[in-house]
């Protein structure tokens, strides 16, 4: 089988038992594709008679220094998979992270540096920790039998899959037809991530949509290598904030697993009810039978905000704690309310030349609630700005001595003391 080949889904032949069709359900909660899916029963069935867990693989290359909830929803279906009993890998690509993924590109990706993959892979297991269960995840790194590979490795494995199935890659083919570069090394990279399947002895493995194609490549290669081909599971890719746009740190529509839980949960609630389902569907742990029961309460007249508030202090718990999502509630219904929250950053700043009082457009770029002054004062044109909870209208309003609670939008407060 190549990547290109297109595998249709299809119910096993014969029945299965509870805990197998179980196992399947939670397996196609929420998920793009299964493929193929009768062999992935086969696999389950295969396990339950032996009693032996499931190898079930995924990759992330450490491209950045933390990772946001889009990048959860594959270890939440992780997670799943593993509190079914299966053995989890996650597997840091620190030596493919050095050929860079070329995977929805339409230029070369740069590669990292040897230093960067370092410092980024420090703190990527420790995030992922926060959704799987440590104690059951075996964590590897691919540079153990990649490096080893060495020249004549990297040229027999290359043997094994041709130039032509390579262009037929979306991503590559329109980069030739548009005249664009690609460079030999962008060859490299699904060929490795598929060797990494072969040296794990995969059952499954899971990625975005956009890595279906580096996902066949390793049940090619386990293929050619003599192994039993894994299964293939993609998960869509989470929309962001904003609805609309795959979440992402460029389009500013993310929400960082290590952000503050205050500004966690108020992220959350910013979601449209619309986009709150599809949240539920792919990062809640509640059942789809939860879910749908919430879901009829809402259509049966029940306020949304009810549900929001339950994902909400659900995602902010998972990341902090029980304690911390409360407290975050308590802040978002203060501020929603126009009231200050009880714990803010306090500045102090000196008055102008001989105790001269300070414009607020200038106040709001020294305090860092504005990047300039002239940002500020669009922010004030704006509505958005309120000293002590008035909103202010004026941009020539000046402060002098005192203390102040200063506000921009809904969540940055800032208590500034001037003399």
């Amino acid at each position: 089988m190549t990547p290109t080949d297109s595998v249709a889904a299809a119910p096993a032949a014969q029945p299965v038992s509870a805990d197998v069709a179980h196992a399947l359900a939670v397996t196609l909660r929420g998920c793009e594709e299964l493929i193929p899916q009768a062999d992935w029963v086969k696999k389950l069935q295969k396990s339950e008679a032996s009693g032996t867990p499931l190898r079930i693989k995924l990759g992330l290359d450490p491209t950045a220094p933390d990772i946001h909830i889009g990048h959860t929803v594959v270890l939440n279906k992780m997670r799943q998979l593993q509190d079914l009993g299966h053995t989890v890998i996650f597997l840091i690509g620190d030596f493919t992270s050095m050929i860079g993924d070329p995977s929805g590109r339409n230029s070369t990706r740069p590669p990292l540096t040897a230093e960067q993959i370092k410092s980024n892979a420090e703190t990527y297991y420790k995030q992922a920790s926060l959704v799987l269960d440590p104690a059951k995840t075996e964590i590897r790194y691919n540079s153990e039998w990649s490096d080893p590979l060495g020249a004549r490795g990297m040229i027999q494995l290359a043997s094994r899959y041709t130039v032509a199935r390579m262009m037929e890659r979306n991503d590559f083919h329109d980069r030739f037809k548009a005249g664009q570069s690609i460079s030999v090394h962008e060859f490299l990279y699904p060929l490795m991530q598929g060797y990494d399947s072969v040296a794990l002895k995969s059952d499954l493995e899971l990625g975005g949509t956009d890595q279906k194609f580096n996902l066949l490549m390793g049940r090619h290669l386990q293929a050619e290598y003599g192994q039993e081909p894994q299964c293939i599971l993609t998960m869509p890719l989470l929309e962001g904030t904003d609805g609309v746009d795959k979440m992402s740190k460029s389009k500013n529509n993310y929400i960082g697993i290590s952000e503050e839980p205050n500004t966690m949960f108020a992220k959350v609630m910013g979601i449209s009810d619309v986009l709150m389902w599809r949240w539920y569907t792919l990062l809640s742990f509640h059942s789809e039978a939860q879910i749908t029961a919430l879901k009829a309460e809402v259509d049966g007249g029940r306020n949304p905000r009810d549900a929001k508030v339950a994902l909400a202090k659900e995602i902010t718990a998972r990341f902090h704690s029980a304690a911390a999502a409360d407290a975050a509630e308590q802040d978002f219904v203060n501020r929603s309310k126009g009231g200050i929250p009880d714990e803010i950053a306090e500045i102090s700043l000196p008055l102008g030349a001989d105790g001269a009082a300070q414009t607020i457009g200038a106040l709001l770029k020294s305090t860092g609630l504005a990047a300039s002054t002239g940002e500020g004062n669009r922010l004030i044109d704006g509505g958005g700005v309120r000293v002590d909870s008035q909103v202010v209208s004026d941009k020539g309003l000046k402060l002098g001595a005192g203390t102040y609670v200063v506000q921009v939008g809904k969540r940055k407060f800032v208590r500034l003391t001037l003399a």
